[in-house]
C-alpha cells in the first residue's frame, strides 16, 4: 500500500527576540499579529509602519476575527492579519484564534510565516505565540491526498518575531506531530490503511523510533480467551485482525509501564449485523480514531525523551457483515472470564476494548488512559465541541477538567457505577453488552469498560465526541482533530495525575 505513512514535511523554525524591525518582516509572506483587546498607540510604536496599522486597525469594526488584515508596502508585500486577546483568554480561545488568522493567511500562496505578539508580559506573549506556532504546525501539515496535480505545501517556515525571551518550541512541536499523525492515519481510506497495514505501520514506526513491538494475532488472541474483541474480528473475510502492543522504555526495558494507552482501531465500521444507514456509515474510516490518538501520543511521549515507561496498546480489527458477523443474543466470553450477552453489533467498539483493557491492565501500569469515537449518545449530550471523560477514580474529575482547560482540548466528567449496570442485567449472562432502551449509552459504555479494568488500575477513558468537527476545533483546523494528544501530555506533563497513580 502506498502513502501510509505520511511524508517528512519538517517547518523550520527560526527566532528572533527584540524589537521587531523592517529587516525581519522581509522574510516573510504572512505576518501573523496577536494585539491585546485595546491596543494603545504604545504597542503600535514597536512594530514597523505602526501608524498605518494602527489606522487600519481603527477603520475596523471592534471583535472582528480577523481584527483586520493588510498589506505592509514593504519589498515583499507581506500580509498582515491582526487578532486581539486579552492576556486572560483561556487556552482554548488562543488556540481558536490562532487557527482562525492562520486560515486567513493562508489563503495566499505558500511561504513563510511570521508570528508575533506584542503589548503583553513575556509570560503571556510566550503562551500566545507558542499557540499561534500549534496551529501554524497542524495547518502546515498536509493530509493525505491521492491526486495527480499534489496541492502546494501552506507554510515552507515560521518565524517567531519579537520575543523578550527565547520560547522553548520541543514540546509544540512534538505535539505537532502526534497530532499531525493521529489526523494523518485517521484520514486515510480504509483500503489504504487496512487492519495489516496498519499493524505493518505500527511495526514499521518501532523500527524507526526503538520501540518494542508485539503484534498479538487472531490465533494468540484465540488462547488468551479474548472472545469480545474476537466477535468482532470473526466478521472479516481475512486473519486481518490483530491487537498491537508498543512499547517505550527509556530506561529499565522490562520495567513496569507507568502509563499505557490504549486505543479503538475499528478500521472500518459497517454497524455489523445491525447495518448503519448511508449517512452514519460514510465516515466510518475515521471509527479508529482513538488508536490514532493512542499512538500519536505515543509518538510525542517518544519524541520528548520522557524519562517514563509506556505502553500502547491498539486494537485492530473491522466490524463488517456477512455470514459469520456476530449477531444480537450472541454470547461472549471475555479474556477475564466475563460472559457478555451481545445485543447490538455496532456497539462493537466496546467489545474491541474490553479485552485490550483486560491485558493492558494486566500489566498494572500506573493508569490506563483509552481512546474511543464509542458513542453517539456523547456527542448528543455535549456536542463535539467537548469529549466526555470517565474514570475509575471519581475524585479526579475536577483535575480531569482543569487539564481540559490547561491544554485547550476541553473535557466534560460523567459518572460510572455499579448503579448503572442494573440497566444491563441479563437473564442468561454476566451482563449485557448494552441497554435496549435506557438513555445515556456513555454512561453506560464506560461503565461497561471499567468492568475489564483489573488489579483496580487507576483508568481514564476519553469517549472522543470531539474528534470529529466539521469546521476544525481549536488550532486544528481539519474535519479530524486528533482530540487527546493534547490533553494526555498535559495530563502527564502539568497535573498531579501519575503522582496520585503511584
Amino acid at each position: 500500500m502506498q502513502n501510509v505513512l505520511p511524508e517528512s514535511h519538517d517547518i523550520r523554525i527560526y527566532q528572533k527576540l527584540g524589537r521587531v524591525d523592517a529587516k525581519s518582516l522581509e522574510a516573510v509572506d504572512q505576518l501573523l499579529l496577536i494585539l491585546p483587546a485595546k491596543p494603545s498607540k504604545t504597542v503600535f510604536s514597536r512594530l514597523p509602519q505602526g501608524a498605518r496599522l494602527q489606522a487600519v486597525y481603527r477603520r475596523h469594526a471592534a471583535g472582528s476575527v480577523p481584527a483586520f488584515t493588510t498589506r505592509l508596502g514593504n519589498r515583499r508585500q507581506t500580509l498582515v492579519v491582526a487578532g486581539t486577546l486579552s492576556p486572560g483568554a483561556s487556552t482554548f480561545d488562543q488556540l481558536t484564534l490562532a487557527r482562525k488568522l492562520v486560515a486567513a493567511a493562508t489563503r495566499q500562496k505558500a511561504g513563510s510565516v511570521g508570528i508575533c505578539a506584542t503589548g503583553f508580559d513575556a509570560s503571556t506573549q510566550a503562551k500566545f505565540v507558542g499557540s499561534v506556532l500549534a496551529a501554524a504546525l497542524a495547518a502546515g501539515f498536509g493530509m493525505p491526498e491521492f491526486k495527480a496535480k499534489p496541492t502546494p505545501k501552506k507554510i515552507s517556515s515560521v518565524r517567531l518575531l519579537g520575543l523578550e525571551e527565547r520560547l522553548d518550541t520541543g514540546r509544540i512541536e512534538a505535539e505537532a506531530s502526534g497530532n499531525n499523525l493521529a489526523r494523518w492515519l485517521t484520514a486515510l481510506p480504509p483500503n489504504v490503511l487496512d487492519a495489516v497495514a496498519y499493524a505493518a505501520l505500527a511495526r514499521d514506526l518501532a523500527k524507526q523510533h526503538g520501540w518494542q513491538y508485539k503484534r498479538y494475532s487472531t490465533r494468540e488472541l484465540e488462547k488468551l480467551g479474548c472472545g469480545a474483541f474476537l466477535a468482532v474480528a470473526q466478521g472479516n473475510d481475512n486473519d486481518s485482525a490483530s491487537i498491537v502492543r508498543l512499547r517505550y522504555r527509556p530506561a529499565a526495558k522490562n520495567a513496569a509501564p507507568d502509563v499505557s494507552l490504549v486505543g479503538k482501531g475499528i478500521i472500518f465500521d459497517t454497524g455489523g449485523t445491525n447495518l448503519k444507514p448511508f449517512e452514519y456509515m460514510l465516515d466510518m474510516h475515521g471509527d479508529m480514531q482513538g488508536s490514532a490518538v493512542a499512538l500519536g501520543t505515543f509518538l510525542t511521549i517518544s519524541r520528548l525523551q520522557l524519562p517514563i515507561a509506556v505502553d500502547c496498546w491498539l486494537a485492530i480489527t473491522e466490524n463488517r457483515t456477512g455470514p459469520d458477523a456476530y449477531k444480537s443474543q450472541d454470547l461472549i466470553t471475555a479474556a477475564n472470564g466475563k460472559t457478555i450477552q451481545t445485543v447490538h453489533t455496532d456497539a462493537e467498539g466496546r467489545m474491541a476494548l474490553a479485552d485490550t483493557l483486560v491485558l493492558a491492565s494486566r500489566d498494572e501500569p500506573g493508569v490506563i488512559f483509552d481512546y474511543a469515537t464509542l458513542t453517539g449518545s456523547c456527542i448528543r449530550a455535549i456536542t463535539t465541541r467537548y469529549s466526555g471523560v470517565f474514570t475509575n477514580r471519581p475524585e479526579w474529575h475536577s483535575d480531569l477538567m482543569d487539564i481540559g482547560e490547561q491544554s485547550g482540548e476541553r473535557v466534560w466528567p460523567f459518572p460510572i457505577g455499579k448503579e448503572f449496570m442494573d440497566d444491563l442485567k441479563s437473564d442468561t449472562a454476566d451482563f449485557l453488552q448494552c441497554a435496549v432502551k435506557a438513555p445515556g449509552d456513555h454512561i453506560h459504555a464506560a461503565t461497561f469498560l471499567a468492568e475489564f479494568v483489573e488489579n483496580d488500575t487507576p483508568w481514564v477513558h476519553l469517549d472522543l465526541s470531539a474528534g470529529d468537527n466539521e469546521s476544525g476545533l481549536g488550532h486544528v483546523a481539519s474535519k479530524f482533530t486528533g482530540f487527546g494528544v493534547r490533553y494526555t501530555l498535559s495530563a502527564i506533563l502539568d497535573s498531579d495525575l501519575l503522582k496520585a497513580s503511584t
